[in-house]
């Protein structure tokens, strides 16, 4: 599931610096800007540059390096990109309930073999355990690969909650 932008960003193909719609000359570099220079209407396209300094696109990938808490960094960070504020806010609710769920589960399994003396029941929590594992770590290169492409793809609910977040 993508979100598209609604807005037309125009972008300068001399330097990359963002444009107002509708300029006639990049803001950055005086380079003409023609009918080239701006993408289709409503394309997934991130703004030229977060304000963090990096391009939205990087800036939204590294959202997810470490998954939860580069999350809250570019939270506070981030003051004008909606594509990087997306990918920060999806970050922290993805990862966040994950791994709270993750620790959760792995615990309660844990201590009840422990409590019942099932040595069964500690494999099965570590199997489980490493299942989960996984199964984050190639939502993570998925969430990566789409935010470095550019796209706001959405995990279905925190997606959504994400999308509340950055309309407030």
């Amino acid at each position: 599931m993508y979100i598209q932008h609604k807005e037309v960003i125009m972008f300068c193909s001399q330097c990359g610096a963002e444009n107002p719609e509708g300029a006639k000359f990049c803001s950055k570099c005086g380079a003409g800007l023609g009918v080239a220079a701006t993408p289709a209407e409503g394309a997934a396209t991130p703004e030229a540059e977060s304000s963090t300094g990096l391009s939205a696109n990087v800036a939204g990938l590294l959202c997810y390096v470490a998954m939860w808490i580069t999350g809250i960094v570019f939270i506070v960070l981030e003051k004008k990109s909606i594509f990087v504020k997306f990918h920060a806010w999806q970050s922290i609710m993805t990862f966040g309930v994950l791994t709270a769920a993750h620790l959760i589960l792995y615990t309660m399994l844990r201590a009840i073999a422990l409590a019942t003396f099932l040595p069964g029941l500690a494999i099965f929590a570590g199997v489980l355990g490493t299942i989960i594992w996984i199964l984050m770590a190639i939502l993570w290169i998925i969430l990566i690969i789409q935010a470095g492409a550019g796209k706001m793809w959405k995990v279905p609910w925190a997606g959504d909650w994400a999308e509340k977040q950055i309309s407030k």
